[in-house]
């Protein structure tokens, strides 16, 4: 076992930092380890887009610690947040870092275990449920169909400015296929520079898409669309999750139609397309 990570025989290690996954925002959706953690923890520091639900299940005695960084919304700097995880665990607390979905996926882990290990400070990581998952499951679609898609690929609609970052957008002319279903995380509201972006690597107009907004949520809704239409989708409320693909087409029907989920009726949502 490395010897910077933590000892899984026991559940929570003091001086150790837990990577957490809180999931998409149901409560329901927390794995039962996950669950444990939150309730013995002595510090946590969660992102901001971690649903109030699943904050108010930290044990009564935690330091809880809002260190989220929405876009537009810098309320703190990955250095900061790299230094409390670090003075926490070696103060000998019981820290856990609770990441929105899964501490893997567009989360920055990679920096902050980097942050860990140059500290010394051993760790743990605990997956959650992704939000493009769970959005998948959501609409009643799965994202491999054998008949229609043999492959997934997650990319981040964001455009990275860091200097320590790729300064790209995903190179869709080496990833566009008819037999490809993608997760776009933090899509954005430039669908129109997107559309424009698959058009050109090859994927046809009438390629399937959803964009599903607040995931998991009460106020969860979706619009079922086309490549060909995206940039006729109104602006639905963050955090929103884009799935292009075959294999979505039918449960892409179903929500347009209303039979598979409840739309709000006071949101954007209200007003569906139903695909061809």
């Amino acid at each position: 076992m490395n010897r910077m990570m933590a000892n899984h025989s026991n559940p929570l290690v003091a001086g150790t930092v837990h990577f957490v996954g809180a999931g998409p925002g149901d409560p329901e959706l927390l794995t039962v380890k996950a669950y444990r953690l939150l309730r013995r923890a002595d510090v946590i520091l969660h992102d901001d887009l971690v649903s109030p639900e699943i904050v108010s299940l930290v044990g009564p005695h935690a330091e809880v610690l809002n260190v989220g960084k929405r876009c537009g919304e810098k309320k703190i700097t990955q250095a900061e947040i790299n230094s409390r995880m670090i003075e926490a665990a070696r103060r000998r607390f019981e820290v856990i870092r609770l990441k929105s979905g899964d501490p893997g996926i567009f989360g920055r882990l990679a920096e902050e275990i980097e942050a860990l290990e140059a500290a010394g400070i051993p760790f743990e990581v605990v997956p959650g449920i992704t939000a493009g998952i769970a959005a998948a499951s959501a609409l009643g679609a799965s994202l491999t169909d054998r008949r229609k898609s043999s492959r997934v690929v997650i990319v981040s609609g964001q455009h990275a400015a860091d200097a320590d970052a790729r300064n790209s957008r995903a190179d869709w002319s080496s990833l566009a296929s008819d037999d490809t279903t993608f997760i776009v995380y933090m899509p954005g509201r430039e669908l129109a520079r997107l559309q424009r972006e698959l058009l050109d690597a090859g994927l046809a107009p009438d390629f399937p898409a959803v964009l599903v907004s607040r995931v998991s949520s009460p106020r969860q809704c979706q619009w079922p669309t086309t490549v060909a239409d995206l940039h006729k989708i109104p602006p639905l409320e963050a955090p929103t999750i884009l799935l292009l693909g075959r294999s979505i087409l039918r449960a892409a029907n179903s929500a347009a139609s209303g039979l598979l989920s409840a739309i709000v009726e006071d949101s954007d949502c209200s007003r569906l397309a139903i695909l061809a």
